[in-house]
């Protein structure tokens, strides 16, 4: 049975005046999620570390080019939130190294142009709450590579074994925080937007559709 691997998991409930913005993203982005989730075959028995590989280079073409973008975005210092401490293209670049792949050819790597458009704030949290999710399932998908392959943080699985222990509790920090701002702006309509654009983005990066056919 495929479990899924990169869950959200389980986020408090906001009452009262607070529309329980994690509840609406967890309710309206669950159909991309679960599209792209049953699709990774990383909890899979029958992976290979050859299989494995293919798909850090894909995560790694990815979040390389979405992490620069966000990084270069000018609101993290008035919200409180430190993106550089969270950055996770180094992880994936340590993993492809400690797989036998060098750095001249990661430089070859394809990167995708095909990114969540991030002009504002709530468009910025909306893509953090996929990116930041995404942490909480990578601890499903460490104990699976260590148990199957071998793997370990220091041999290839430092992506998703994220923050570690510190993983669930810097989940809910970033939740508080989307709260809080989510309710000062109001746009909610453009967190869950973003939000799902992030999810359909990767999922085509990961997956590309197969070329139309041509009819002569």
């Amino acid at each position: 049975m495929q479990i899924p691997i990169i869950r959200i998991g389980a986020e408090p409930r906001y009452f009262g005046s607070k529309i329980m913005i994690l509840n609406r993203l967890r309710h309206a982005t669950s159909q991309r999620h679960a599209a792209l989730e049953c699709q990774l075959p990383l909890l899979d028995r029958q992976l290979t570390r050859e299989d494995y590989r293919r798909f850090v280079c894909r995560f790694l073409g990815y979040y390389a080019p979405l992490e620069t973008r966000l990084l270069e975005l000018p609101w993290w210092r008035e919200i409180g939130f430190d993106y550089g401490e969270r950055y996770k293209t180094p992880r994936l670049v340590q993993d492809m190294l400690a797989l036998g792949v060098t750095a001249d050819t990661l430089a070859t790597f394809a990167r995708c142009s095909d990114l969540p458009r991030i002009d504002t704030l709530p468009q910025a949290l909306g893509c953090l709450y996929v990116i930041e999710g995404a942490t909480l399932g990578g601890q499903l998908v460490t104990r699976h590579l260590q148990e199957n392959l071998g793997l370990t943080p220091r041999s290839g699985s430092a992506f998703f074994y994220g923050y570690g222990m510190q993983t669930g509790a810097r989940w809910k920090s970033f939740g508080a925080l989307l709260t809080t701002h989510a309710e000062k702006t109001g746009d909610h309509a453009a967190i869950i937007d973003t939000a799902n654009h992030t999810f359909e983005t990767f999922e085509r990066w990961l997956f590309p559709p197969a070329p139309a056919a041509t009819t002569h």
